[in-house]
């Protein structure tokens, strides 16, 4: 390792030295040490000494050539002797052409003479011509030389010029040893004056970095160049946009990034102090601050730096400075509301006024600053969308958060049955005091009523089975009639539809006890007299349930937004500039609520009975928004555009429907762990521990009802939980009747399992909606909120009976209603043995299918 540390800077000097000799890269750089870790002595010692080997090898290459020219100078005036004597033989040969006896063999050579004599002069020519060149060429170089070490840059350059041009004429091969000469002294030279140019240039303009200065020069003392005639040496080696680009690294290192650093404690001020520009004191954390802070040091370079300069200089700068201005400066100082639209609006004007300084300082490259604050409206309204939504998801991301508990309030006209059923329905929603008085009060109301004019009667009259075909539907929006009806036989007897109704007061639990199960008691008319039929009063119903901390800053932040819009319809000043975003604003709510419905059901899964949460939110909401939105076209202190601006309607739908998916979803979920727990796509009859479960699946229905009950309203706990209820009784009943026999064993088994389900009546007792004490002869309720509860106790009935049993329980009693008559033969050949008694019963049910008919 020790001899490896040795070799370093040898192996360091030797690639230095070949590269700048030869220009040759070593084949391996991995094996180069790292320069940081290796003495660099040796290695300038090395290029010391090469230095000098070349400098004594140009020397003696000069003294070999001094000999050469001087040679190349005599030939030359030999030849030009030689010229002359050449001529007067030619003019002798034309004499003695010109004689009369002059043979012809005599004449012929005479013109090979002259023929040979001829080239030789060209040749002469051609070489005095060279040697002149070359001697002019060596002349330019000592002048070159000698301007150098005057420190005459421009000279110098002009000169070497020059030279290239005289090389470029001398009519040699480039590869004859006297031009290779001349073009290595010439490149010596200019890389010569190269070095002094740039001391000259530092010395012009000079930056420190850990001072945080920056100086320009026009002139230095004892230096000949100023700083135009630095352009000039600039151009020549096209290095103009390499040293621009240089410069602003420094002036940025130096000025600009330690001004414009806003994670810095304490900014810096930038002052111009004659040929200095530096940072001292400390400025304020302003956007005005920081403009006149960039407006004083772009003054200063556009002032000191020549004109030729500033353009390759403002590319790299503006570059630089425009983004960070716009995105570490400008947007975070937008506002997101019309509060402090003071301040924005001198920013802007501050801004523009900094873009009218850059161009007449003959800056360009900053149109996306002057994009920025022409389009400042459309920048403002981006913030507030921005900001809007950015609201919107971190309070989601803060969780559900606190619950509270608000109420709903409804009125409904109803009959004088319907609002004495409505008020004694346990699962229902709460009647008032003085609604729910239907005693003696009733009759005093209803003279009251008689005396408005009958029409107003009819129009204000509507029962909670009305349909309403071009609203809302209000159950949908509490979640209600989202679950399947049932398909028994029952269906066939001409009820109504859930998914066919608009009944608003399901969503209070109210008809709920309007079941297919009922419908022949219900077409038993109870003696009234006809009027009472009509006979309405107004019925006001309360319920409470819970909502999270979420729906309450989404109502607030969509109000003030509201407001905003509503401000820049009025013709005011101070908002001008911004009006025209106006629109914009009226359609940010639809914004944050669409966040709001894409992303909340994330965050609300996160808690034990989100999606119940999410479903009262989205109704919470939905209700506060349309009541807003009526009270907003009602309100006289805005301008018509304003009241004509707001559009919620859709929104609120969205909300609704929103709202019924979430409840919906998470139903789908309940009934598919309660399907999984019974066997999922199997049967349950085929489920070796066939009561467990059962117990499994009704632990399950406990277990949300107790997670669901200080969530959701009590009407809609009690649809909930039914809707479970109901689809276990379905899957119980579903897998009896595909059995195509039942044992006596089996059918006790069967109806011990329907037992344990029936336990749930606990969950629906009337002291257990209402929270009242309970009392022994209470009767549950769960048939009115399960539509195949009644039809899976009859099930039960039908297996511990004889055939004599079955046969009273079809004609005698109810189990028409919930049985078709192929179900109840269906379950008798399971489970009795085929013979005549078998038959007759089979026949007499057959004879029967509707034998409560006129009772």
């Amino acid at each position: 390792m020790a001899a490896t540390t040795e070799q370093a800077p040898q192996q360091l000097s030797d690639a230095l030295v070949a590269f700048s000799l030869e220009g040759r890269f070593p084949d391996d750089i991995s094996v180069l040490p790292p320069v940081s870790e290796t003495d660099l002595q040796p290695a300038i010692q090395a290029l010391a000494k090469a230095k000098r080997d070349l400098e004594a090898e140009l020397h003696t290459i000069n003294q070999e050539t001094k000999q050469d020219v001087d040679s190349w100078v005599r030939n030359s005036k030999t030849l030009q002797e030689d010229i002359f004597r050449s001529k007067a033989m030619a003019n002798e040969i034309e004499r003695q052409s010109e004689a009369p006896d002059v043979s012809g063999e005599a004449i012929q050579d005479a013109e090979e003479k002259a023929e040979f004599l001829n080239r030789e002069v060209q040749y002469s020519q051609q070489l005095h011509g060279a040697l002149q060149g070359i001697k002019r060429v060596n002349q330019l170089l000592s002048e070159v030389e000698a301007a150098k070490n005057e420190r005459r840059i421009l000279d110098s350059l002009r000169l070497l010029e020059k030279s290239w041009e005289a090389i470029d004429q001398i009519g040699v091969s480039k590869t004859c040893r006297v031009m290779k000469l001349l073009n290595l002294r010439s490149f010596e030279l200019k890389s010569s004056v190269h070095e002094v140019f740039d001391h000259i240039w530092k010395t012009l303009i000079h930056a420190d970095i850990e001072i945080r200065q920056f100086a320009v020069y026009n002139a230095v003392e004892d230096e000949q160049m100023n700083l135009s005639d630095a352009v000039v040496g600039l151009q020549a080696y096209k290095e103009v946009d390499e040293r621009m680009e240089q410069l602003w690294r420094n002036v940025d290192a130096a000025i600009i990034s330690p001004r414009m650093d806003v994670k810095s404690d304490t900014l810096p001020t930038i002052q111009a102090d004659g040929e200095i520009l530096k940072l001292s004191g400390e400025a304020p954390r302003s956007v005005d601050a920081l403009l006149d802070d960039l407006e004083t040091a772009f003054a200063f370079l556009a002032q000191k730096l020549p004109s030729d300069l500033l353009p390759s200089l403002g590319n790299f700068m503006m570059g630089d400075v425009i983004p960070k201005l716009i995105e570490e400066w400008l947007e975070v100082a937008v506002p997101s509301s019309l509060k402090e639209m003071g301040n924005f609006q001198a920013m802007i004007k501050r801004a523009r006024e900094f873009c009218q300084s850059l161009t007449q300082h003959g800056y360009t490259g900053f149109t996306d600053l002057q994009n920025w604050v022409d389009n400042a409206p459309s920048i403002w309204l981006g913030k507030c969308r921005e900001t809007t939504l950015d609201s919107v998801r971190s309070k989601l991301l803060d969780g559900i958060g606190e619950s509270k508990q608000v109420e709903k309030v409804e009125k409904q006209m109803v009959s004088l049955a319907e609002g004495k059923e409505i008020t004694q329905t346990p699962g229902g929603a709460a009647a008032n005091t003085e609604a729910a008085d239907w005693g003696a009060d009733w009759g005093d109301a209803w003279e009251e009523d008689n005396e408005q004019p009958e029409g107003q009667n009819k129009s204000a009259s509507k029962g909670p089975g009305s349909t309403k075909a071009d609203e809302d539907d209000g159950a949908d929006a509490w979640g209600w009639d989202e679950e399947d009806t049932t398909t028994e036989a029952k269906d066939t007897k001409e009820a109504p539809e859930k998914d066919d109704e608009d009944d608003s007061a399901a969503a209070w639990g109210w008809g709920d006890e309007d079941t297919t199960q009922e419908l022949v008691q219900a077409s038993k008319p109870k003696g009234k007299p006809p009027h009472t039929q009509e006979e309405t009063r107004e019925l006001v119903l309360k319920e409470t349930y819970s909502v999270s901390s979420m729906p309450e800053p989404v109502l607030e932040l969509i109000y003030a937004i509201l407001e905003d819009g509503a401000a820049l319809t009025r013709d005011d000043v101070e908002y001008a500039p911004v009006a025209a975003t106006a629109p914009g604003l009226f359609g940010l709510p639809t914004f944050a609520l669409a966040l709001f419905r894409a992303i909340s059901p994330h965050y609300y899964s996160r808690s034990e009975g989100g999606n119940m949460f999410l479903y009262n939110d989205a109704m919470y909401l939905a209700e506060k928004l349309s009541e807003f939105a009526g009270g907003w076209k009602k309100r006289e202190d805005l301008t018509p555009r304003a009241r004509n601006m707001l559009r919620l309607d859709n929104d609120i739908k969205s909300l609704q429907a929103f709202a019924n998916r979430s409840y919906a979803n998470e139903m789908n979920i309940q009934k598919t762990i309660l399907r999984d727990f019974l066997g999922g796509a199997q049967s349950l009859m085929q489920q070796d521990e066939m009561e467990a479960c059962v117990e499994l699946a009704t632990g399950r229905i406990r277990a949300m009802a107790s997670v669901w009950k200080p969530i959701l309203a009590r009407s809609v706990w009690t649809q909930a939980l039914g809707s479970l209820a109901d689809a276990l009784a379905t899957k119980l009943i579903t897998d009896v009747l595909e059995m195509s026999s039942i044992g006596q064993e089996e059918a006790y088994n069967i109806a011990k399992t329907i037992a344990t389900a029936t336990e749930l009546d606990d969950l629906f007792l009337p002291s257990t909606l209402t929270g009242t004490p309970k009392s022994e002869d209470e009767v549950p309720q769960t048939a009115q909120y399960a539509p195949s509860w009644l039809r899976l106790k009859y099930l039960s009935e039908v297996l511990q009976s004889n055939l004599n049993e079955v046969r009273y329980l079809w004609c005698e009693s109810e189990l028409s209603l919930y049985f078709s008559v192929s179900e109840v033969i269906d379950l008798i050949e399971a489970s009795f043995e085929v013979n005549s008694r078998t038959r007759d019963t089979i026949r007499e049910i057959q004879s029967k299918p509707t034998p409560l008919d006129g009772r």
